[in-house]
């Protein structure tokens, strides 16, 4: 009688294409299923206010106020002359967007609301939470 041999293969390879494939449907289904939130680059948190409306703005300033007094126009961080001086070479017709930290001093706030009120500046925006 004949001994049936076996030859065995050497396993020296992995197949990595199902493990791919499995790889690839994951990421599909994390990516439609993430939310993608817009948000601005310098972190300030927002006071809320119950009755509020969103409003279409073409082309607008915005004015950061954050909890550490610092000052941006625009991204750019600025003190109390050089915003007067921003803000003067703007037109009066242009919105004006005022992002103030929940936390930062009134005082600041008050600052900045003066200088807009001083430059005849009428389009304004204060933003809220809902």
């Amino acid at each position: 009688m004949k001994k049936c041999k076996k030859h065995f293969k050497k396993f020296d390879q992995i197949n990595v294409i199902p493990f791919i494939d499995i790889m690839l449907v994951l990421l599909v289904m994390v990516l439609t299923t993430a939310t993608f939130i817009k948000q601005g680059v310098i972190p300030v948190n927002l006071p809320e206010a119950k009755a509020t409306q969103k409003q279409d703005t073409k082309k607008e300033v915005t004015v950061y106020v954050n909890a550490k007094g610092e000052m941006y126009l625009d991204k750019e961080k600025v003190n109390l002359a050089t915003l007067q001086q921003k803000l003067s070479a703007i037109s009066k017709d242009q919105t004006v967007v005022l992002r103030s930290d929940k936390n930062s001093k009134f005082q600041d706030f008050v600052s900045v609301m003066d200088i807009l009120k001083k430059l005849g500046h009428e389009q304004l925006y204060i933003v809220t939470k809902e």
